[in-house]
């Protein structure tokens, strides 16, 4: 699986983390930036080209890490076919992916801790949709929200 990853200066240093750890379980990680700690960096820069990738098919996941996640998964859901979540909890890393199809988990670098994250990224990843006919059909209703 080929993941993409992308953090501004409140997710630099977990970020970082991510990379390595993910690199350590054999993934292909594709880094969106930021590549050098600037703290007057804008996360929209870094997120929106890893969920445009994301809906190009680039990339089959993502991870976003921002200071709280939220502005992180607010500007990824402004992209066509992307699926971004925040993150703080188990049951949702691996929830909303078998049966909302979460492609873009977002995470906060000033609220995760490195191990927890670490945790949360391998249950987003290790997840799988359902597919389940309720499921599509919610997921149907959700894209037709994209043509307005």
């Amino acid at each position: 699986m080929n993941i993409g990853i992308a953090a501004d200066h409140g997710g630099f240093e977990l970020k970082k983390v991510i990379l390595s750890y993910l690199s350590s379980l054999g993934y292909k990680v594709k880094d969106f930036g930021a590549y050098e700690l600037d703290t007057a960096d804008d996360y929209p820069d870094y997120v929106v080209p890893l969920a445009r990738a994301i809906a190009a098919g680039e990339v089959e996941r993502g991870i976003a890490v921002c200071g709280s996640g939220v502005g992180a998964s607010v500007a990824a859901n402004k992209v066509a076919g992307v699926r971004a979540a925040l993150i703080n909890d188990h049951f949702s890393a691996h929830q909303g992916v078998e049966d909302d199809d979460l492609n873009l988990m977002c995470l906060g670098g000033r609220v995760a801790g490195n191990l927890i994250a670490q945790e949360f990224v391998k249950t987003f990843l290790d997840a799988r949709f359902t597919g389940e006919e309720r499921h599509r059909r919610r997921l149907k209703k959700v894209k037709e929200l994209e043509k307005f």
